[in-house]
């Protein structure tokens, strides 16, 4: 337990400015992959009502990290886009997570770092197949990170 919650501490510090929370980045990163989702498919995503997602959504929105439109051919469907501000945010976490990980990576061993990559596949490959590769449900607001 103690050294998931230096994970996170650490994320939250490479996060620092900027006021996005976790849900919202992972609704981010998902965006940045697909470009655009139904406001229903974000919900189904993320494990909230749809209710909870639109206002995970408007906090993006008013970031200028997602735009939200009409859809053409069924105007009661709300489309969600990231923007490329949303897009730079997205990059910028990566790269900065990418890094700290070579230099956990840098203090293992050859051996180890085959151990740990083994290990991480195995985590992914669950994460993948339980629940569709739902988000875990986190709750909106908590845990801000950062953005610029």
């Amino acid at each position: 337990m103690e050294m998931q919650r230096c994970f996170v501490l650490r994320l939250c510090k490479e996060l620092a400015p900027g006021n996005v929370s976790f849900p919202q980045f992972f609704l981010l990163a998902y965006l940045d992959q697909k470009e655009v989702l139904t406001m229903s498919a974000i919900a189904q995503k993320m494990g909230h009502t749809t209710a909870a997602a639109s206002g995970l959504v408007a906090r993006l929105e008013n970031l200028g990290h997602v735009v939200r439109s009409v859809a053409r051919e069924d105007r009661r469907k709300v489309m969600v886009c990231i923007t490329p501000k949303g897009s730079a945010l997205v990059r910028r976490i990566r790269e900065e997570m990418v890094g700290n990980l070579m230099k956990i990576m840098e203090h293992l061993t050859p051996e180890e770092q085959k151990a740990w990559l083994h290990i991480y596949s195995k985590i992914y490959d669950y994460c993948q197949s339980k629940d569709g590769g739902s988000f875990p449900a986190v709750a909106s607001g908590k845990g801000k990170i950062n953005a610029t």
